[in-house]
């Protein structure tokens, strides 16, 4: 494909984006089972989770609850130690940090504002959080309270990367897309991964460490809304770039169902994406555990074309 000028409504296969929408992510280690809204019913006081959910409305920031791969039969007691992330996923402002806490409600004296626009400072501050040093993470949706596709596929995959000495391997709470079953997140870049299998998973955490993104089963960069995620992947196709922070969506027109996107090069090249809100057809579950059938929306790229650059007379 030409990076001139392309448009063209067969770009490779749709993609549908991903659900898991969020600039910054806060991770809290729970062990034990995990009800469908898992901050309030799991083994966490939900008092906690409903006020933890309070204060990250609306600040760009999500939290999702994790465990180690493995049985999970009621503990009866919670870890007297848990491990805690949080990550930031903006192109040009990407960072992981770590700490643990034998206190959960200590969560609440983070500044979720600050957090949601890439400050660490008050992560670090509040919790004693400093960089992750380690590998990346794998974060497998295993929530099969949510769907129980996220179990039957997911926790076998956790568990058979876990067993295959991968390091960073998490199950996860609700990552949505469960017709994509298992689905991965990966940070701290924040791509999303569906269908997902052990070796490629293996494969796009060798990219991260180093610095590339792999396209196959992509399904978006957890920072933008769902018509920026496939704009972002369409231009990584168009062009071969896969070096992870090269690209970055700095404009989004329009509203559902089309929408104009544009996407910028850290070399100073820029596309527009044009992007539109099609059905997956033929019908289908829009869930593994869904009866009826149902023909849930995708993002569908029908136009990539590079923009000419202005030259300074």
């Amino acid at each position: 494909m030409s990076t001139c000028a392309t448009d063209s409504r067969n770009l490779g296969e749709p993609m549908p984006g991903t659900a898991a929408t969020a600039s910054t992510w806060l991770l809290l280690e729970q062990a034990g089972p995990w009800g469908a809204k898992a901050l309030t019913s799991s083994h966490l006081d939900p008092v906690l989770g409903r006020a933890l959910e309070a204060a990250a409305k609306d600040t760009g920031v999500r939290i999702a609850l994790i465990r180690r791969p493995g049985r999970h039969a009621d503990p009866g007691m919670p870890p007297p130690v848990r491990q805690v992330y949080a990550a930031h996923t903006a192109p040009g402002d990407v960072w992981l940090r770590t700490a643990t806490t034998t206190d959960p409600r200590r969560l609440l004296d983070l500044d979720f504002a600050a957090l949601g626009r890439g400050d660490h400072h008050t992560f670090d501050r509040a919790l004693g959080g400093g960089p992750h040093r380690g590998d990346p993470l794998a974060l497998v949706c295993t929530n099969g309270k949510r769907d129980r596709c996220c179990a039957l596929l997911g926790r076998p995959l956790a568990a058979e990367l876990a067993a295959s000495g991968v390091e960073g391997v998490w199950e996860v709470t609700h990552l949505g897309g469960h017709r994509f079953s298992p689905t991965v997140l990966v940070l701290p870049h924040g791509y999303v991964y569906g269908r997902a299998e052990a070796h490629t998973v293996k494969e796009v955490l060798r990219g991260v460490r180093e610095g590339r993104v792999v396209v196959d089963g992509c399904r978006g960069r957890s920072a933008w809304e769902r018509p920026a995620q496939a704009a972002e992947l369409a231009v990584r196709r168009a062009t071969g770039e896969d070096r992870a922070e090269a690209l970055d969506v700095v404009l989004t027109t329009g509203e559902a169902p089309r929408w104009e996107v544009t996407v910028a090069h850290t070399d100073g090249r820029h596309w527009r994406v044009v992007v539109t809100q099609g059905a997956a057809l033929p019908p289908r579950p829009e869930s593994c555990g869904a009866s009826v059938l149902g023909a849930p929306a995708r993002m569908d790229v029908v136009a990539v074309r590079e923009l000419a650059v202005a030259v300074a007379g």
